[in-house]
């Protein structure tokens, strides 16, 4: 059975690639959108359950809107429902928010009045440059908090430790509240490593296995069941837990420990992404 979170069809609509493996009444190609809020939660169903979340700026592929809610597909092949008026047609970015966080002010002076939070990993278009101010269609926002696309970071270990404290969320993405699998997508994004988004997915596809006794390197992964951290070094991990309900450094041991004894089992799997953690 094919996986709902990365298969574009319900049953008004598939994909045309999915043409001749899935039936639907229509079969489209789909349009170029952007989100143009904050933050979009995303459902498998109109209106349903969070299950992760886009950012401004994010490119998705929509299918159709249906009575207020858009079907869409994101870069990271994610597929649900959002409300269709956190899409647009609009621009495409330019910069990139490399802050954990900001603002959008209504005007270049941050006595202004904010229009809107930003979250780390957003993307906007840059208009025009007022001295340390970038105007985009959400505001004016700190030059100091942008940098231009593409995204290139080199060390995801140390983009993810910018989210330390940042409130445990359930399907969270945002610097506003994250959960393990988003922690391990927000460290790849930034450096431009394709990453998927549920834990279960990036347990099957990041990275190559390692051996029960190999040492553990920063950014090395560890999976439980419904689990993700980070590696931080050979001694500790890095992730957004329930236990503290935030993003953490734990010591390794204690953290297996603690994980067993609460139920979550052993680690199912330590996976290193080749050719990159040996860089950082």
């Amino acid at each position: 059975m094919s996986d709902p979170r990365m298969t574009p069809a319900n049953a008004r609509v598939a994909a045309a690639a999915l043409r001749g493996r899935v039936d639907a009444p229509r079969h489209v190609e789909g349009e170029a959108r952007r989100i143009i809020v904050p933050v979009a939660d995303l459902s498998l169903t109109p209106g349903g359950a969070r299950t992760r979340q886009w950012l401004m700026g994010a490119p998705v592929t929509c299918y159709e809107t249906h009575e207020g809610h858009a079907f869409v597909q994101g870069e990271d092949g994610y597929v649900g429902y959002l409300p269709d008026t956190a899409l647009s047609d609009g621009p495409a970015p330019t910069h990139w928010v490399s802050a954990r966080a900001s603002h959008a002010y209504t005007a270049p002076d941050l006595k202004s009045p904010e229009r809107a939070a930003l979250s780390h990993l957003s993307r906007v278009a840059v208009t025009a440059i007022t001295g340390n101010w970038a105007e985009t269609p959400s505001g004016h926002i700190p030059l100091q908090h942008l940098r231009p696309l593409p995204m290139a970071e080199t060390d995801p270990v140390a983009v993810a430790e910018t989210y330390l404290g940042a409130p445990y969320l359930w399907g969270g993405n945002s610097a506003f509240g994250i959960d393990c699998s988003g922690l391990v997508q927000a460290g790849y994004r930034a450096c431009s490593i394709a990453c998927p988004g549920d834990s279960d997915q990036q347990e099957a596809g990041l990275g190559m296995p390692l051996a029960e006794n190999a040492p553990l390197e920063r950014g090395d992964l560890l999976f439980w069941k419904g689990h993700v951290a980070w590696v931080q070094d050979a001694a500790h991990i890095l992730h957004a837990n329930a236990h503290t309900m935030s993003v953490a450094v734990e010591p390794l041991g204690a953290a297996i420990a603690r994980i067993a004894a609460q139920g979550g089992g052993p680690v199912t799997a330590r996976k290193r992404l080749e050719g990159v953690s040996s860089s950082w």
